[in-house]
């Protein structure tokens, strides 16, 4: 076992008391410089301690080291690191989500991670938007695999991935494969048998001149046009489970809309049954296109996100579908605080990964606001098997 900094922290905040009076005593005496001293250099100092100590004596720790290494190995740690922190977990050989700038990610060196392109975050202590920062999920698993997708292979995901686990999957916005994907990935085999999450990868929107891209860590490749995915099989004896928080609902006021032709794109539309053009009836009835279309999955709301009208064309961030009604969304006069109010139920919930949807983050004015403990990317789609809008996703493992 080697620890990294972020474990080493976790163990001097701790108040785990241990049998081997050595390391008792060693961890005493960090634990007091650390007091003193929490800068990042200080404690890669005291991680090298610790870790030379259970090199030279791992023997003799017996179930201290046992107990340590059970406690260390928690299903998912999401931190936000500088390039060289998160580089040292890469070299540390640590399995890893990533998520930062192309030029960041194209710079990590290789090894066991799949990454995405976002400045965009929820931390532990709000929105984040950042160039210079990356945010990195660590997971513990032993059984895992790494692929990458073009057009031609994205059907195969759901084939690939681990009957008892979950998979990360990262498309780049507007590439070929995330199309796909959102037209087709219903009709995909065994799609809604394993656990496909994931998000589609995007740039900074003020700043001109990005490129959305996905990594494979394993190879250094970074894509344009191919989706990457992270399989990840979870320990026998627990479970994995894909959950979403919509915080909105369909508004009741609103007549049922329906598609007779599906895609990103649509000029007409049935409101009520009757034949429509969708941009005329949004401008008749001064609809806020901040909110989505609700379509009704058998009781579950999915969010389809307006994304321009122009020239009597009503564009949108997800494929509409025939055969779903659709409702426009409830106005919500306060985004952060219906988040609070979605998790507050559901906060003793474990996330091990979530990432949450960037026209959330910019309607709701959410860079420096928390929301609860679902912590990830901001991202320009989300997937909990098929592609969804304005979601938060978010899995979680337990027994």
């Amino acid at each position: 076992m080697k620890v990294s900094a972020y474990e080493t922290e976790k163990l001097l905040n701790g108040e785990q008391m241990f049998s081997q009076l050595g390391f008792s005593m060693l961890l005493a005496r960090l634990r007091k410089l650390y007091s003193q001293d929490s800068s990042p250099a200080n404690l890669e100092k005291c991680a090298d301690e610790i870790n030379a100590f259970f090199d030279k004596f791992k023997i003799i720790m017996g179930n201290d080291y046992e107990a340590i290494s059970k406690s260390l190995k928690t299903e998912g740690i999401s931190h936000v690191l500088t390039f060289d922190e998160t580089s040292n977990l890469i070299n540390n050989g640590k399995l890893l989500h990533i998520a930062g700038t192309e030029a960041l990610l194209r710079k990590l060196p290789e090894g066991n991670w799949i990454g995405g392109s976002t400045e965009y975050f929820m931390a532990e202590d709000g929105g984040k938007v950042s160039g210079e920062l990356l945010f990195v999920t660590e997971f513990p698993y032993d059984n895992f695999s790494i692929q990458s997708y073009g057009a031609a292979e994205i059907a195969n995901v759901g084939n690939d991935a681990f009957d008892n686990g979950f998979s990360i999957v990262i498309m780049p916005f507007d590439s070929e494969v995330h199309i796909l994907y959102a037209e087709n990935a219903a009709g995909y085999e065994n799609i809604f048998m394993r656990n496909i999450v994931g998000w589609i990868s995007g740039v900074n929107l003020n700043v001109p001149g990005q490129t959305p891209i996905v990594v494979d860590g394993m190879t250094r490749a970074a894509y344009t046009d191919k989706a990457v995915a992270l399989h990840l099989k979870v320990p026998d004896g627990k479970i994995a489970k894909i959950n979403i928080i919509n915080i909105f609902s369909p508004d009741d006021n609103s007549p049922v809309i329906e598609f007779t032709e599906e895609g990103f794109s649509a000029v007409n539309c049935l409101v009520g049954g009757e034949e429509t053009v969708l941009a005329d009836y949004i401008e008749q009835n001064g609809i806020d296109v901040k909110l989505p279309l609700v379509g009704d999955y058998s009781g579950n709301g999915v969010n389809i996100s307006i994304k321009s009208i122009e020239n009597g064309v009503v564009s949108f961030y997800a494929p509409v579908f025939s055969g779903i009604k659709y409702r426009m969304a409830k106005k919500i006069p306060d985004y952060a605080a219906a988040f609070h109010s979605n998790i507050a139920g559901i906060n003793s919930e474990n996330a091990v990964f979530s990432c949450n949807c960037v026209l959330n983050f910019l309607f709701g004015e959410l860079e420096g606001k928390k929301i609860g403990r679902f912590i990830g990317p901001v991202t320009f789609g989300e997937i909990a098997y098929q592609l969804l809008n304005q979601t938060l996703v978010y899995v979680t493992v337990s027994n």
